[in-house]
């Protein structure tokens, strides 16, 4: 039937450009993963930088203390009483413990960069492998894309072939019809019942359509509705193929 095969080519082209429609938010959805990725990868570098900029500030502190240390050390034959040898002792001794706890800090965050530069390589690993894995499914969705205009091309030829098998009317209200509802067309089955809307039409129009294998409109659905069991075409009262 003409106007079954031309239906079918819509249908197609309606899955084309619904597919089509999908790819740039699949794309999109597959960017942001690629985003989440990066986040990912990005704050475990900073957490390591973090990590090296408070090592090298207390090497800084520990240097300062410790030179801070040696210039008090230098200055206590110096002192005149014992009360000022006694405080500028006092003061070296807390000098040399704030050393020591400062030191025991900078010895554990070492270890906590070992770690951190650990986690870091198993997260480049992973990274590389997620986003190489993702990067191609974007490659992919962009390829179906940019194959929609052949693909599309070819449909909307066989479409204008499709249509030129049908009658003008029948094609004007088909095309009418497929504005408000799809499929347009559907068939009609004993003891009258249409497939587009499972209502069941008047008996007589029923015998019309089977009789004069004709097309009408289901008076439920308003789509054009044939016997489907006849499985014949015909054109409607006053066509002409074009």
């Amino acid at each position: 039937m003409a106007l079954t095969s031309l239906q079918q080519v819509d249908i197609e082209i309606a899955a084309m450009q619904k597919a089509a429609a999908s790819y740039p938010k699949q794309i999109g959805l597959l960017e942001k993963e690629l985003e989440a990725v990066d986040e990912l990868l990005e704050a475990e570098q900073t957490k390591l930088s973090e990590l090296e900029r408070q090592k090298a500030t207390l090497e800084q502190t520990i240097s300062e203390e410790r030179e801070k240390t040696k210039k008090w050390e230098s200055r206590l034959s110096e002192q005149r009483s014992s009360r000022e040898y006694a405080a500028l002792a006092r003061e070296i001794d807390i000098a040399k413990k704030s050393t020591q706890t400062l030191g025991e800090e900078l010895a554990e965050i070492g270890r906590i960069i070992q770690q951190q530069r650990q986690v870091l390589v198993h997260t480049e690993e992973a990274h590389r492998s997620k986003r190489q894995g993702i990067q191609e499914r974007v490659a992919e969705q962009k390829q179906r894309l940019a194959d929609v205009d052949g693909k599309m091309a070819a449909l909307n030829k066989r479409r204008l072939q499709a249509a030129q098998t049908v009658g003008s009317a029948l094609l004007r209200r088909y095309d009418a019809v497929r504005k408000k509802r799809t499929p347009a067309l559907v068939g009609v089955l004993a003891p009258g019942t249409c497939l587009g809307c499972r209502m069941n039409i008047p008996p007589q129009l029923y015998n019309m359509l089977r009789t004069t294998l004709s097309y009408e409109l289901c008076p439920s659905c308003q789509r054009i509705i044939y016997a489907k069991e006849e499985n014949a075409e015909t054109e409607m009262p006053g066509d002409e193929a074009t």
